[in-house]
């Protein structure tokens, strides 16, 4: 049933309000034109963000990076889609299998719109760190990457706190809000951070071609990448 017929203008400014009541009341709905909007603001969202950390490397890499930033959020959603309803059903979530995609899809939307603001701030780091043409690319390669690491990680901290709060009005106790945001956070950070691996390059690196995938993006992993730039940038 249609519960609400709010603006979706109203509804993104409700949802980045963190308001647990109309965002309930949009898990009941059984119309997919709201869910449709939210896709098309990850889409927006995103792809606005993705242009920025592309235009380091290059214009053809920005396009790229526009294409994939939405990509990977939708893949992390159907990848995880049938796990997190899972266990938000064993963890006592109060959501049926719909709803939980729903309410990933919401978060993630909450995501883009966050970043498609920080794109501003993505341009000016863009122009303050050292360029592609310079002696010292490989330190502006590796602050580029970290602070676009830091920037997605606040903006994913933010959109999970909204979604606690959703949690908090859905679950029966506050235990299983908890345990379930935790385990749909876990498993999402684990497959979103190794599909951004295998969709490399974002940045792209200064010592290779412009691609939209490697040659062998199954090679290697997340985790080991971010720990090697942290190395370079602290221990060299």
């Amino acid at each position: 049933m249609e519960v609400s017929n709010d603006s979706y203008s109203r509804r993104l400014k409700l949802l980045c309000l963190g308001r647990a009541e109309p965002m309930s009341a949009w898990l009941d709905e059984t119309s997919w034109r709201w869910p449709l909007f939210c896709c098309l603001v990850i889409v927006l969202g995103c792809g606005l963000y993705g242009l920025t950390v592309g235009l380091w490397r290059s214009p053809l890499q920005s396009v790229f990076t526009g294409l994939k930033f939405p990509l990977l959020i939708f893949l992390t959603c159907l990848g995880n889609a049938l796990l997190n309803g899972m266990l938000g059903q064993v963890l006592g979530s109060g959501l049926t299998f719909r709803q939980t995609s729903l309410a990933i899809l919401f978060s993630f939307t909450l995501v883009s719109l966050i970043l498609g603001a920080f794109s501003p701030l993505a341009l000016f780091i863009l122009y303050n760190t050292p360029a592609l043409e310079s002696a010292q690319r490989g330190t502006g390669h590796s602050l580029t990457l970290l602070t676009h690491v830091l920037l997605i990680a606040y903006a994913g901290i933010m959109a999970n706190h909204r979604l606690l709060q959703l949690l908090h009005k859905r679950a029966p106790s506050a235990q299983s809000a908890r345990a379930t945001l935790f385990a749909w956070l876990a498993g999402n950070l684990f497959l979103g951070a190794q599909l951004s691996w295998v969709l490399r390059p974002f940045i792209g690196s200064p010592n290779m071609p412009v691609q939209f995938l490697r040659d062998e993006p199954l090679e290697g992993n997340f985790f080991e990448a971010v720990w090697n730039t942290l190395k370079f940038l602290f221990l060299t």
